[in-house]
């Protein structure tokens, strides 16, 4: 098969064998490796360099391209094209490659063959005007390996460090993408860093590291919470200051953004799903080691100019931190104990599943081990004088602190009594502390985590009531 332009053929890289006389190929870069030097044998003092990339022109069939030369014409033609580019390359030289021995630092290719070019013979080009690049783009979103053949991170995490050296595929969705990090070595040489932090159904932060220019380039593009990786052929070690196991690109590595796969797919709704719920939020906050600082939260705010934020948000609206000035409307703790008592993971404090007893976010937890814990995880209606928040979460320590005793004290308690400590908190003046998320599937639009709830000052409270009354006296001349 040939692909065609209006000003030359191209020969498929299925076609391609040593005796094709000045061959022309057009393919996209689904890899590429930073630019490397070596001490020239033949000219003792002077350095060759050397950096190589992979092209695909099929579902099928892929190709590693390697090119040496001096470092002028190495570092030019690499700063040319990035991953994602289309390339045209006009006689390079094909030439059988040794897969064992090739194969050890290269991406592995289905071809026998690999292409070298050369400075005074071969010219590569990025290509935007053929009538292939659509096709070819769509290339980009295949992976190179079986689309079932991974590692969840949660088995990775699982195997330990059994897994130490090897060389795996893994589909994650991004949590997040480091800042990159440069740095000197001993021998003066110029190195860079950058981590991203993966997440899938079984596990919630998962390290991949960047070394390279080229991974953390391609990086920096993805979107937080939204982006899918393939990652093939990335290895596994064990991080011993850290205590985790993590992943690293290395020059093996071809990474397939936003992958068109069923399995992909799965994770793309798993991924909205979270979002939308507030899990995601949730657990990126319960796995913070450092508890939120309520003194940093000063923004007061009336339930009704929530509501509006949340009208005028478009769809989008980043985590609301803030304090109300109200009080708990609706407090059911004195009914089926079963409904306002969860069992969470203690290791990652989220809540399991009542059905298997196992956490989605970390390991398994089978129901007869001591690896859960009994949490409050009550649902409160937050009311002031502007209107009500319903089905807000008070949950965990939040809920001991506001109730005032633990889940075991609570469950040793009298149905009188809990019903008494319900009326010492229902309906009185409050100061409470919150965080609010967008979600369309909640009954106001808004989830709301109650983050402290305690009695106000009755100067305090009627000082800030007084405060906002005039602020919306003055928005409303304003207006």
């Amino acid at each position: 098969m040939a692909y065609s332009s209006s000003t030359r053929d191209f020969v498929a890289l299925s076609d391609l064998h040593p005796n094709l006389a000045r061959p022309s190929v057009i393919g996209v870069v689904i890899g590429k490796t930073d630019v490397r030097s070596f001490p020239d044998r033949k000219n003792i003092g002077s350095e060759r360099y050397t950096f190589s990339f992979t092209i695909r022109d099929s579902p099928t069939y892929f190709i590693n391209v390697n090119s040496w030369g001096r470092e002028e014409y190495i570092r030019s033609l690499s700063e040319s094209f990035r991953v994602g580019d289309c390339v045209t390359i006009e006689n390079p030289l094909v030439q059988s490659k040794e897969a064992e021995r090739e194969e050890k630092f290269n991406p592995v290719t289905p071809s026998c063959y690999k292409l070298l070019l050369s400075e005074n013979h071969s010219v590569v080009k990025t290509s935007s005007c053929y009538e292939m690049d659509t096709k070819l783009l769509s290339l980009l979103h295949l992976p190179v390996k079986d689309p079932q053949d991974y590692y969840s991170l949660g088995d990775i995490v699982a195997n330990g460090q059994s897994l130490e050296g090897r060389i795996l595929n893994v589909l994650a969705a991004v949590m997040s993408v480091g800042e990159p990090k440069y740095f000197v070595t001993s021998d003066k040489r110029k190195g860079q860093r950058c981590e991203v932090k993966l997440y899938d159904e079984t596990e919630m932060s998962f390290p991949l590291v960047c070394w390279d220019n080229e991974s953390i380039q391609l990086a920096q593009s993805w979107i937080p919470r939204e982006t899918v990786i393939f990652a093939s052929d990335v290895r596994i070690n064990f991080d011993k200051f850290r205590n985790c196991m993590t992943a690293t690109v290395i020059s093996k590595t071809i990474i397939t953004t936003n992958p068109e796969t069923a399995e992909a797919n799965a994770l793309f709704s798993f991924i909205k799903e979270s979002v939308q719920s507030g899990a995601l939020l949730d657990k990126m906050e319960e796995q913070s080691k450092e508890p939120i600082n309520l003194e940093t939260i000063v923004d007061v705010y009336t339930v009704e100019q929530l509501k509006e934020k949340s009208l005028q948000s478009d769809g989008k609206l980043d985590p609301i931190y803030g304090i109300i000035y109200g009080y708990i409307s609706t407090l059911d703790i004195d009914n089926n104990a079963s409904k306002i008592i969860r069992n969470r993971c203690s290791i990652c404090r989220f809540l399991v599943n009542e059905v298997s007893n196992t956490c989605t976010f970390c390991s398994d937890i089978s129901p007869g081990s001591k690896s859960t814990f009994a949490s409050f995880d009550i649902l409160v209606d937050v009311t002031d004088h502007t209107g009500t928040l319903y089905s807000c979460y008070l949950s965990d320590c939040v809920a001991e602190e506001t109730l005032g005793c633990t889940v075991h004290e609570f469950l040793m308690l009298t149905e009188d009594k809990k019903t008494a400590l319900k009326w010492q908190l229902l309906l009185e003046r409050s100061k409470i502390y919150f965080k609010v998320i967008l979600s369309p599937s909640w009954r106001s639009g808004l989830k709301m985590n109650v983050l402290s709830c305690k009695l106000a000052d009755p100067v305090e409270a009627s000082q800030s009531l007084l405060g906002k009354e005039t602020e919306n006296k003055r928005l409303h001349h304003m207006a």
